[in-house]
């Protein structure tokens, strides 16, 4: 199998993955619950989406500048507005690409910054490896306050409604799913490429070794103070959009700082499964809510509002940022050597 047919069936995957998602969120919405969710939709405070906006915008350029503190410990210094375009840019292409947007993001920043592409491949991945031990830290005070919390949610998700506790699967059985699913597909890969333990063995540290080169990037890091910080506030304005959030719909307005917790742990996760959490994020949402004793159409219908804000944010954003990159760079020419940029020349 060639290359460019396992990246396309992967894409296929992944978004058979997310549009099953969505059917698994829907499927038993019947005709009266379908006008419940039209009336929580119809009477959503949709002015608080001006809040929501300017607390994602802001959650991103917090991000941009997070990134820019280690491409600085690279020895390179690119402006912020480009950082926080090229971040945006990456997200816009992941919702239609999954992960491909890590790279574009590198090759966007690289391109106007003049920085090898490659080289800032490490700080990605130093990127990714720090948000998942933020939200493991999320996902212990979301137990700390909520004792046992997971454990319902998972029964919640894989357990078919009307069944009893019996005859729906547990954590540790879906665990053991997950984790026998992932040995089967490696040994398929090993049968069909021909590769050894040996073979995995050096992927595993060809693997490692990019993992070290972006970790590498922190020993040098100047200004870890300043780090820290911004990743508190990256995920504090994901946790208050939550929060925003609940006040939109009139049923939700009695959920606070507890439920927004929950909200932020099952969203992050379903941002990972599907790309651009479609279908995931809904789902995940929605089920959360319904430990909360919300109605199942309400609760769906918040997932997906949700889902639809975070997602038309991404569009904007990343749209009027691949827009305003080749004329930010071109005025920023212009001041740098002090004469107008060259017009380009016709062609004859």
């Amino acid at each position: 199998m060639n290359k460019k047919l396992r990246n396309v069936l992967q894409y296929l995957f992944v978004f058979a993955l997310g549009f099953f998602l969505v059917w698994l969120s829907i499927k038993d919405i019947d005709a009266e619950k379908w006008e419940h969710i039209r009336f929580a939709l119809n009477n959503t405070r949709y002015y608080l989406i001006a809040p929501v906006f300017v607390i994602l915008v802001a959650s991103h350029f917090f991000r941009a500048l997070r990134w820019r503190l280690l491409v600085q410990s690279l020895g390179y210094s690119p402006s912020r507005l480009n950082t926080f375009f090229s971040v945006f840019v990456g997200y816009l292409v992941n919702q239609g690409v999954p992960r491909m947007g890590e790279v574009v993001k590198c090759t966007v920043l690289g391109r106007y910054e003049k920085i090898p592409p490659d080289k800032l491949i490490g700080t990605i991945i130093l990127e990714r490896l720090i948000d998942a031990l933020t939200l493991l830290i999320v996902f212990g005070l979301t137990l700390a306050i909520q004792p046992g919390l997971y454990q319902r949610l998972v029964d919640e998700v894989f357990t078919s409604s009307g069944s009893s506790a019996k005859k729906g699967l547990s954590g540790g059985v879906i665990l053991l799913l997950i984790i026998g699913g992932l040995i089967l597909i490696a040994l398929i890969w090993m049968l069909v490429k021909k590769k050894t333990l040996k073979d995995v063995g050096a992927l595993l540290k060809g693997v490692a070794a990019k993992v070290w080169q972006g970790v590498g990037a922190i020993r040098h890091l100047r200004k870890r103070g300043q780090f820290l910080l911004l990743t508190v506030l990256m995920w504090t304005c994901y946790l208050a959009g939550g929060l925003i959030g609940f006040q939109a719909l009139e049923q939700t307005q009695q959920y606070g700082i507890k439920e927004a917790f929950t909200v932020l742990s099952a969203g992050s996760i379903g941002m990972v499964v599907t790309p651009g959490g479609i279908g995931g994020y809904p789902l995940l949402v929605e089920k959360t809510m319904m430990l909360y004793g919300l109605q199942t159409e309400i609760a769906t219908a918040f997932g997906w509002l949700l889902w639809i804000a975070q997602t038309v944010i991404i569009l904007f954003g990343g749209a009027v940022s691949f827009a305003l990159l080749p004329w930010y760079n071109k005025r920023r020419q212009q001041r740098q050597t002090g004469k107008p940029a060259p017009l380009p020349v016709p062609e004859t």
